[in-house]
């Protein structure tokens, strides 16, 4: 497993600079990252260091939309994943399509409204925090059935490891991931690396989300204000979320009880099954 200081020495590159092939490779075929040919930003969450999460239980990556057969192999096989949670919109599923893998139940949940626009004015202070603070905390509400879907298959099935993936993996997975980390009693530092890791994660297709994001915001340029902090990771703007958190509905814990409907009995046996068998 690398070094977290290390790791996220580079996670915070800037996007705008290139990740070399002979900094990235070594990084992405070792722990925490799995090797699944065909996708990108592929990890185990149990495997973060510092993370309480069991190994080989909850998976994230980007989308699955050119998984080889030899990437099959791996997720049915190797990694025994048996349900996939696809974050992603009605419009992005028709663009990226995967076919069925054999033995794993494929969950898809309409969301209860289309995403917003970011706003880039919302991204120029500072680092983006206020813009991310907005669009996270988006995120939560718009993708709730989702989330209630991947707990109650922690609380219920913790046999069967699964995988969540929306398109690069990085922000609506990112969101996913933190909850989850959160809710096994991670530390602040451990959510936040695996938080920022995208960044190396996502390097391979690094052009392509770019244009991906330019298409996503209506930006004119890579050089809109803005822009630059919304294609960015940081510490900071995941913090600004979790603040947002905090102040709109008490926490994590608070959302999923209060929103989500999940007893302290359901919290407690979703820690128990993200922690051990």
């Amino acid at each position: 497993m690398a070094d977290a200081a290390a790791l996220l020495k580079l996670a915070e590159t800037d996007v705008s600079q290139e990740i070399t092939k002979e900094q990235y490779i070594p990084v992405l075929t070792r722990a925490p990252f799995v090797f699944v040919d065909g996708t990108f930003n592929t990890r185990d969450l149990g495997l973060v260091p510092g993370s309480p999460v069991r190994a080989g239980f909850a998976f994230r990556s980007g989308v699955l939309a050119r998984l080889t057969d030899g990437g099959r192999a791996v997720l049915e096989s190797k990694l025994g994943v048996k349900r996939i949670f696809d974050l992603r919109s009605a419009e992005e599923r028709v663009g990226a399509p995967y076919p069925p893998l054999a033995g794993v139940e494929h969950t898809w949940i309409q969301s209860s409204r289309p995403d917003s626009t970011p706003d880039l004015e919302r991204f120029v202070a500072g680092a983006g925090e206020e813009g991310y603070r907005e669009m996270y905390l988006e995120v939560i509400d718009v993708y709730r059935d989702s989330w209630k879907a991947i707990l109650e298959h922690i609380r219920d099935r913790p046999a069967d490891p699964f995988l969540v993936h929306c398109t690069a993996g990085r922000d609506r997975t990112g969101v996913l991931s933190g909850l989850l980390l959160s809710l096994a009693g991670a530390s602040q530092d451990a959510i936040v690396l695996d938080y920022m890791l995208s960044r190396i994660g996502t390097e391979p297709v690094r052009l392509m989300l770019l244009d991906f994001a330019i298409k996503g915001t209506n930006a004119k340029s890579h050089d809109q204000a803005g822009f630059h902090n919304l294609i960015n990771l940081r510490a900071s703007s995941w913090n600004a979320f979790v603040d947002g958190v905090q102040e709109e509905h008490g926490g994590f814990k608070q959302f999923i009880t209060n929103k989500l409907g999940f007893s302290e009995d359901d919290l407690a046996k979703v820690k128990q099954n993200l922690i051990s068998v």
